[in-house]
């Protein structure tokens, strides 16, 4: 499966964010933060994570689903829609 340059970019995007969370959440760690707060940042990190996973798999559907590229970007946004709302 060749995932699409738009998404590939994106995607990349997203992970660098992410890599960033986790840095962060690393010194709130070490310097000893409220746990509630660490929790909290968990849970944005763990959730982006799983934002950037659905992204991957919806563009892999599109593929099975139409290889000939007959979505419409609105059919496309919606499946995104459907994905990102069981992050």
């Amino acid at each position: 499966m060749k995932i699409d340059d738009d998404i590939v970019t994106d995607v990349l995007k997203r992970l660098r964010r992410i890599e960033g969370q986790v840095g962060g959440l690393a010194r709130m760690i070490e310097e000893g933060r409220d746990c509630e707060d660490v929790v909290t940042q968990l849970c944005a990190a763990s959730k982006a994570l799983d934002r950037a996973g659905f992204k991957i798999v919806a563009s892999g559907m599109k593929q099975c689903l139409a290889p000939d590229g007959a979505f419409s970007e609105a059919d496309i946004a919606k499946m995104e829609k459907v994905f990102l709302s069981l992050a």
